[in-house]
């Protein structure tokens, strides 16, 4: 035994787990009379924000919420959902945050799968709710405890589905003294659920440890200041928020809350409350770029925005840097807490070309501060690729800002974690600065010929042209090649292009081979946060391949 091991015991003195909760309680006791929390027409300090916080706590302790409970909400971004994100884990309960635009019978076998005891949901959502609660009930002999939130920036229909009304039932409780965290940082604070396209979704564990360190990754990886004014057009039932909520704690900012994601509103609320920091899917930053310019008058502040959700097309990122609109591109997984690798940029790169300021932002860069390991490997013999910018591996992490694993799915878990590395399915080459650049998903890889075509790349060319809003490649069933790719695309306002154009638009980017076959017109399906499901529309050519 060392010198060092004698008598230098861990107390409560000289440790203590690492918890986000924390950053409530400091903002609480130094920021208090500041803003925490800005939505129409409520305004909370950080000092209420903290109590309402509290009050939450001590009600869902009165429920029976512990150590291990799982509280599920079905909200929108609203003071609620904030206060939800610190109040649940205070207790040592789990939060799962449930998407708002699933469907009734999988919310309720997402609440039955985790085990959920209370819901707390919005009442614009109450026709969803009212059907998974029977669900709930029916098809899973589970009962649930509902707390309503009938928010008062919302007019629209919607019945109350509990016995309990969210503001009264907080207020007939005295604030917990203190919201303290669990007393083991490997305790989980979240369960979030993958979007289940290859069978029931698997539920991502996620710990106190890792949202503490990532919620501070956001900070360094931004370089945010104190107070900055962060505006929720990411949805917060989105990977937590990708840590945020605990990442604005810790600043001292202010939450500028957002129950609707449209171009007007954010502009709106940018320019009314001092807006400098947001965090968005591609779809929404073009939604930006796309928006009349009488819109964005009156914005004088620096606007720093952070993409990811997909590998984001160059043309986003250099139309929004033509707005003078900061963007940092993060690449992650609900498995990694969101974002756990940046395209850090560097000071030599403003000397380049935009276009080429466009390329190296576009990459999916390096890992966070605090991320154990990021890098690119061969999935079959766990090698890691050079680093040449050409040879394809998958991008693997590992560290403190990783999943615990998927509740109730030992074999999945296994899987994931093969070679003791988490395995994201995402393929990509390593640059000679190690920066990560994505190629595709392993399931969205076009082979054509015994070529392989990155869909992205494609996409990245269609996004060029100034007609293009939203578009998505996948392959197409080809009996000569095997498979072609096929693009599905939707215009700009007001614009007009041809199938002709676009193809020949692409030419004059890519090789023949990589040129889409087809161009289809249509509507692009997209998750809530914005994400392309390109599963749906390899079924629409697949089955449009069977009645040609």
């Amino acid at each position: 035994m060392s010198i060092y091991d004698q008598h230098l015991d861990k107390n409560v003195a000289n440790f203590a787990a690492l918890t986000p909760v924390g950053f409530v309680e400091r903002s609480a006791e130094v920021f208090g009379d500041l803003p925490a929390v800005v939505h129409g027409r409520r305004r909370y300090t950080w000092a209420q924000c903290r109590e309402r916080s509290a009050r939450l706590a001590a009600a869902l302790q009165a429920a029976g919420v512990g150590r291990g409970s799982t509280v599920s909400t079905m909200l929108p971004n609203t003071p609620e959902m904030v206060e939800a994100h610190y109040a649940v884990p205070a207790l040592g309960a789990v939060l799962n945050t449930l998407n708002t635009r699933l469907d009734g019978p999988l919310l309720a076998w997402q609440m039955a799968h985790c085990e959920a005891s209370v819901l707390i949901t919005d009442r614009e959502f109450a026709p969803t709710v009212q059907l998974a609660l029977r669900a709930l009930r029916e098809d899973h002999g589970r009962s649930i405890v509902v707390i309503d939130v009938c928010d008062s920036e919302y007019t629209g229909p919607g019945d109350r589905l509990g016995h309990l009304e969210y503001e009264s039932w907080i207020a007939a409780h005295e604030p917990l003294a203190r919201l303290e965290g669990p007393a083991d940082e490997w305790d989980a604070i979240a369960v979030s659920y993958t979007s289940g396209t290859t069978g029931d979704p698997k539920g991502v564990v996620t710990h106190h440890r890792g949202a503490y360190l990532n919620a501070v990754c956001n900070a360094a990886t931004w370089t945010m200041p104190h107070f900055p004014r962060y505006l929720w057009t990411l949805p917060m039932f989105h990977c937590n928020g990708w840590c945020f909520p605990w990442t604005v704690a810790m600043l001292g900012g202010t939450h500028v809350c957002l129950r609707r994601v449209e171009a007007q509103a954010i502009l709106d609320a940018m320019r009314q409350h001092g807006v400098d920091h947001y965090c968005a899917a591609p779809i929404v930053h073009n939604l930006l770029i796309a928006a009349p310019a009488a819109l964005r008058e009156g914005i004088t502040q620096k606007v720093r925005g952070m993409v990811a959700g997909a590998a984001p097309p160059a043309a986003m990122i250099e139309g929004m840097a033509k707005l003078g609109f900061d963007i940092t591109h993060v690449y992650g997984l609900t498995e990694v807490y969101g974002p756990a690798s940046v395209a850090v940029k560097r000071e030599s790169w403003a000397q380049q070309s935009l276009s080429e300021q466009t390329r190296l932002n576009g990459r999916q860069g390096v890992r966070y501060a605090l991320q154990d390991g990021m890098t690119v490997m061969d999935p079959e013999t766990m090698a890691e690729v050079p680093a040449d910018g050409q040879t394809m591996g998958e991008i693997m992490f590992r560290g403190n800002i990783t999943m615990k694993g998927y509740l109730k799915n030992p074999a999945a878990t296994d899987k994931a974690f093969a070679g003791g590395w988490f395995h994201t399915g995402d393929l990509a080459v390593m640059e000679s600065d190690r920066y990560v650049k994505i190629k595709d998903r392993s399931k969205d890889i076009i082979i054509s010929g015994g070529e392989n075509i990155s869909s992205l790349e494609v996409e990245d060319a269609l996004y060029r042209h100034p007609a293009v809003l939203a578009c998505a490649v996948v392959a197409r069933p080809d009996p000569r090649w095997g498979e072609t790719p096929v693009a599905y695309v939707e215009t700009q306002p007001g614009a007009s292009v041809t199938a002709d154009e676009l193809v020949a638009h692409c030419k004059t980017l890519l090789a023949g081979y990589k040129v889409p076959r087809e161009i289809r017109f249509e509507p692009i399906p997209k998750t809530s946060t914005g994400k392309i499901q390109k599963f749906q529309l390899r079924e629409r050519a697949r089955s449009a391949q069977a009645i040609d």
